[in-house]
């Protein structure tokens, strides 16, 4: 008897397998092509090279040129900088270089305000080669954002998409000149989404993985449709070069923009009028909060939008007109993004209880008065030997310079304890704690007493830059 199996037997397996493998391909998502996108969209993605006058600075008084060979590169390197003699500044031209995309078929052109800033001469240089002379219709140092314009016709341009619909994994492509190679693609990821960055709180910048070097700035950001979602800004580098982490700002922040430079010259932001800080875990337990969310106020500023709605130091931002606010940089997208003069709803948390306060949203001034120099007391000292400090009054001399009209005592001394394992430093000047205003030392001295052994507690200290809460661990 054969132990060999029946033909038909081994083709229904061999099938069985191909059919298995097939389906096992088809079920893993496909590699995104990106060549049809390329082309349909590089032409409406411009080049743009700056000029600008520099100023080379003198040698100081009586100090020359040394003696140097003509050959010596040091030589060249003292006349580039310092002019032929060292003497009077002289002026020379430098260059930068730069992306943008086309938004209009006249000649409306975006890009970053870094790309062209302080620039004598701007040149947009098209996919054809043409070279055109462009104008600064406006600019936005806050967003990083400028709008140009060329004089041309029956230009290409790019879709406007939506970057809110974006997801985090979602592949996008970058199109820019790096470098001054024109028309570069480069591909990667959404990274992360609504990402604060310290130099502007008002944009909610997109990470990606996508490689961005110098002179991509500027350049536009491509979901899979071929739809523009963002503006390609700034990198995270300790080389100057790409180390895989891209930011760019969503195209409705900058086509907000845009369309406020083209109508009135200037941008406006809603204002609210508050410093804001994240809630760690151990303020959240202060605060009676499940988990940590919202903003926590810790400073509202006189006559603000805040101020007249009734928003207090202490409330917990949980939700800004129905949109929850997971972290603190949640809030001033939101804030700015509303126009000035409308109703806000806000849902603050004060005292353990929720309650919905109407704010009406002001304009965000032009320049922010909110740091301040660290200062130490000198008067006599309080102590506040349970907490591992001591304390002493404002002279007025200090009230005036850190602008707190009543109430406070600075930190003179801070030794191990509770006070230090929270973070509070010699300088501070405590403001609040657990919820009652510190009007002097020894009022202080006495809420120090009355603190719940065991427990966490909120403490308002104001310091070098501004008002911030700490969670303080109360000793049993």
């Amino acid at each position: 008897m054969s132990n060999r199996a029946p033909k038909g037997y081994l083709y229904v397996v061999f099938a069985t397998l191909a059919w298995l493998a097939a389906a096992s391909a088809s079920a893993r998502p496909a590699l995104p092509d990106f060549t049809q996108l390329v082309q349909e969209n590089s032409a409406a993605v411009v080049n743009i090279s700056t000029t600008q006058k520099v100023k080379t600075p003198a040698l100081p008084p009586g100090m020359k040129i040394p003696d140097i060979p003509k050959d010596s590169p040091f030589g060249e390197f003292f006349k580039k900088f310092f002019g032929e003699d060292g003497g009077a500044p002289q002026e020379h031209e430098a260059q930068s270089l730069g992306s943008g995309f086309i938004i209009s078929s006249d000649g409306d052109v975006l890009t970053n305000y870094h790309v062209v800033k302080d620039a004598d001469q701007i040149l947009v240089r098209l996919s054809d080669r043409r070279e055109l002379k462009a104008k600064v219709i406006g600019y936005d140092e806050r967003s990083d954002i400028a709008l140009l314009k060329i004089h041309a016709t029956g230009l290409p341009t790019v879709q406007i998409g939506d970057s809110s619909a974006l997801k985090v994994g979602a592949w996008v492509l970058a199109i820019g000149s790096p470098f001054g190679f024109d028309h570069s693609a480069t591909a990667g990821i959404v990274s992360a989404k609504g990402r604060n960055l310290p130099s502007e709180n008002y944009v909610p910048f997109i990470q990606t993985d996508v490689a961005i070097n110098p002179g991509n700035s500027g350049g536009p950001l491509f979901n899979l449709d071929g739809q523009v979602v963002g503006i390609n800004s700034q990198i995270f580098s300790r080389t100057g070069g790409y180390m895989g982490l891209s930011f760019a700002i969503p195209i409705e922040v900058a086509m907000d923009v845009a369309k406020q430079l083209k109508t009135t010259g200037h941008v406006t932001r809603g204002w609210l009028g508050v410093l804001i800080q994240d809630v760690n875990s151990d303020l959240a337990k202060s605060f009676g909060l499940s988990k940590p969310e919202g903003a926590l106020v810790a400073k509202v500023l006189p006559h603000s939008p805040a101020a007249k709605a009734g928003i207090k130091v202490g409330d917990v931002i949980l939700s800004f007109e129905g949109k929850e606010i997971s972290d603190s940089s949640a809030l001033p997208p939101l804030v700015g993004h509303t126009h000035v003069g409308e109703k806000a709803r806000v849902k603050v948390l004060r005292n353990g209880k929720s309650r919905e306060l109407t704010v009406v949203i002001g304009q965000l001034p032009d320049k922010s008065k909110l740091a301040h120099k660290e200062q130490t007391g000198k008067s006599a000292p309080t102590e506040a030997g349970r907490l591992g400090l001591s304390v002493g009054n404002l002279t007025a001399d200090q009230r005036k310079e850190l602008e707190i009209d009543h109430g406070g005592v600075v930190v003179q001394d801070v030794a191990d304890g509770a006070a230090a394992e929270a973070g509070i430093r010699k300088g501070d000047v405590i403001l609040m704690l657990q919820g009652h205003k510190v009007t002097g030392a020894r009022q202080f001295r006495e809420l120090v007493k009355k603190l719940p052994g065991g427990e966490s507690v909120a403490v308002l200290v104001q310091r070098g830059q501004g008002p911030v809460f700490l969670a303080l661990q109360v000793p049993k």
